[in-house]
């Protein structure tokens, strides 16, 4: 059986306020806004790839990062490659991250962005 062609075009993160989290990774990121609607933005990078939407949920529950026992652990998280690492988590600060108290690697900071989801910054080079 032949494999359909799939293509993927966009990882969606749920959160308390689609808006202010999609103005925080477009800050971060330097991506467009290209589709504001109530409750679902939509980022693209101007140099193409994979995008970034963001959709209000209602229920939202803050992730914790590390796991804890009977708390909402993280369910995905985004990994970005950065040239200068102590220039990077000084941008997603500025922007309105918080570096995680637990960094379990040296070439690699953790932060969490406003909606409690933690993304990786690791340095260029590195697997």
């Amino acid at each position: 059986m032949m494999s359909p062609e799939l293509t993927l075009t966009t990882v969606n993160i749920g959160a308390p306020d689609a808006a202010s989290l999609a103005d925080f990774y477009a800050r971060l990121l330097g991506w467009t806004v290209v589709v504001a609607e109530p409750h679902w933005v939509l980022l693209r990078n101007p140099s193409g790839g994979v995008g970034l939407s963001f959709q209000t949920e209602e229920h939202y529950v803050r992730p914790v990062w590390p796991s804890e026992k009977d708390e909402q652990g993280v369910m995905m998280h985004l990994e970005v490659r950065v040239r200068d690492l102590t220039a990077a988590v000084d941008h997603a600060v500025a922007c309105g991250a918080v570096v995680a108290e637990f960094q379990p690697q040296d070439d690699v900071r953790v932060c969490v962005d406003p909606a409690g989801h933690p993304f990786c910054l690791w340095l260029d080079g590195q697997v």
